[in-house]
């Protein structure tokens, strides 16, 4: 069986959230989507399920972090070039996001973060081949 990642995001409003996703050029699965949650495709292999607030408090038993005051992870994905790590920041600035700090150029690798409309922390990074 091949492996994936699926990770769980609390969102205020589905449809915006579906919206600003969309933006940013990801797909969604309706086979896997309902009226609370939405199969979101990042890449082959990664995907997340946004999940509408209280359907993702039914499935835990302790307060829901709200990420726009604070967070516990920071989700990182890889691009295939800087020029992706800027294209995919604009898209997620003209959808509603927000950068809160400018690219990062070490050389050999470069990074900049976005912060969805729910408050949740993405980093995008492009890594040298070589390096």
């Amino acid at each position: 069986m091949k492996k994936e990642i699926i990770f769980n995001l609390a969102v205020k409003d589905l449809d915006k959230s579906k919206a600003f996703f969309a933006a940013l050029g990801f797909s969604f699965n309706p086979q896997f989507s309902g009226e609370h949650s939405v199969f979101m495709n990042i890449v082959d292999g990664i995907h997340a399920m946004l999940l509408t607030e209280s359907f993702f408090k039914s499935l835990i038993d302790k307060p829901l972090a709200q990420a726009k005051e604070a967070n516990e992870v920071i989700i990182c994905l890889s691009c295939e070039s800087r020029e992706e790590v800027d294209s995919l920041i604009a898209k997620a600035v003209a959808a509603g996001g927000r950068t809160p700090h400018p690219p990062e150029d070490h050389g050999f690798m470069y990074d900049q973060g976005f912060e969805d409309i729910d408050g949740h922390l993405w980093n995008l990074v492009w890594v040298a081949p070589q390096a």
